[in-house]
């Protein structure tokens, strides 16, 4: 579903994706991982056509990008943004609602979709509160209930967990990986290697704009590696009851 050809990325004399190759199909949760300024959010930016490549394209479903209108967009991909901050003084129902606004599907299905995905966040308790008025991690939930029911085939998180307590990194990213799990193509920024692990099937390691690995939990989360790309001493475990990698510094 989606297919990112040679991206390159520069800000001023800077390259901020170069020559980035991924391809994430239905069915699966890739994670993107790495340092700061790695260039995680830059590459889904551009995925989500938010942000045009200096060179190289993104393919949606088979079709540039760069070609959809807003409209067309909204059917195909759903956005969870970096920090997640409500600015505009609309109740939680009402924001999570927004995320009906553009899609074409049958408006019978809207209270129930909307009912169900507040249900998931633990928000419907806050559903006539002014959103605005919410800490960070509620305002997390609420932009994660808007971005489900969306309902996209392609859905593009970044950073969903950074103001979430250990409860909701783990609600949302198991809700992700239903959606994955239903045949949609889930991309996440993480900055947790851990939950990456347990949750994503596809790990893409990005460094200095690079991508310096890809593939599973397992066969990315190398020590060498890992103590290279984040210069930081690390040990590799195995989880107690996941079958997946531990990542803990030394």
């Amino acid at each position: 579903m989606i297919q990112a050809q040679a991206v390159t990325v520069r800000s001023g004399a800077r390259a901020l994706l170069q020559s980035v190759n991924l391809s994430c199909s239905g069915g699966t949760l890739t994670a993107l991982v790495g340092p700061n300024g790695a260039g995680k959010s830059t590459l889904l930016s551009v995925i989500a056509g938010d942000r045009v490549p200096d060179e190289g394209k993104i393919l949606l479903c088979g079709k540039p990008v760069s070609g959809y209108s807003v409209r067309a967009l909204a059917q195909i991909r759903s956005v969870f943004p970096q920090g997640s901050v409500i600015r505009f003084g609309y109740s939680v129902a009402e924001v999570v609602a927004m995320g009906r606004a553009f899609r074409e599907l049958p408006p019978t299905d809207d209270d129930a979709a909307i009912r169900d995905a507040m249900l998931a966040a633990e928000i419907e308790d806050m559903a006539h509160r002014n959103a605005q008025t919410l800490s960070g991690g509620e305002q997390a939930r609420t932009t994660f209930a808007r971005v489900e029911v969306q309902d996209t085939p392609v859905i593009l998180l970044d950073e969903p967990t950074a103001a979430l307590d250990l409860r909701h990194q783990e609600r949302v990213l198991q809700r992700a990986r239903q959606r994955a799990d239903a045949g949609a193509c889930v991309v996440a920024v993480l900055h947790d290697l851990n939950l990456a692990g347990a949750h994503a099937d596809k790990i893409v390691l990005l460094s200095e704009g690079r991508v310096a690995a890809t593939g599973t939990p397992r066969e990315v989360f190398r020590r060498d590696r890992l103590e290279a790309v984040y210069r930081q001493s690390v040990h590799i475990l195995d989880h107690p009851t996941r079958d997946c990698p531990v990542v803990v510094t030394t």
